[in-house]
């Protein structure tokens, strides 16, 4: 009987040790310029970066850009409010760039001919843990989509074109 007590308590022991295998996750809703629901984006941390998922609707068919942007704003039409890309080491625009790139740069993702995106995406440079490459420090950060594909090497923003679609990240 001793016997299976220390060893039902060293079980439990081993998996209190564990790491969890389950992150936190952040819903984020994005709105277009008229204030309009086009869908979430759900992130969460994924080893030194972030994960994103992201589930949208009504969008233009196509190539679409998609950034973190430093201020935790999204007001329209234009979603200027959410300011340059996430950029806590202030380099240049775009994974081409020979200079680096923004923390906030993402890969672009294909809207379909319905308006739906289903589709998973990361961020090797951005986290939701504390410390500088923090999307929550100073209060949050914004998500945009783009109305074009980035071009992945003119900065500021790749060749992106308007924003169409914002939300807020915040704890």
């Amino acid at each position: 009987m001793k016997r299976l007590a220390y060893l039902t308590l060293g079980l439990f022991l081993v998996l209190l040790a564990l790491p969890s295998q389950t992150a936190a996750k952040t819903k984020v809703d994005l709105k277009d310029a008229q204030g309009k629901d086009v869908g979430n984006v759900i992130i969460w941390d994924q080893g030194s970066g972030v994960g994103l998922e992201l589930h949208l609707h009504d969008l233009t068919p196509g190539d679409h850009g998609i950034h973190f942007h430093q201020v935790p704003k999204c007001e329209g039409p234009d979603f200027k409010s959410a300011g340059g890309h996430f950029n806590p080491d202030s380099k240049k625009h775009g994974f081409d760039n020979p200079d680096g790139h923004h923390a906030g740069d993402m890969n672009n993702f294909t809207v379909d001919a319905q308006g739906k995106a289903e589709v998973r995406l990361e961020d090797k440079d951005a986290t939701l843990k504390d410390g500088p490459h923090s999307l929550l420090s100073n209060g949050g950060a914004a998500i945009v989509v783009h109305a074009k594909g980035d071009d992945y090497k003119t900065d500021p923003s790749g060749n992106s074109g308007d924003r169409v679609a914002c939300g807020v990240i915040t704890k």
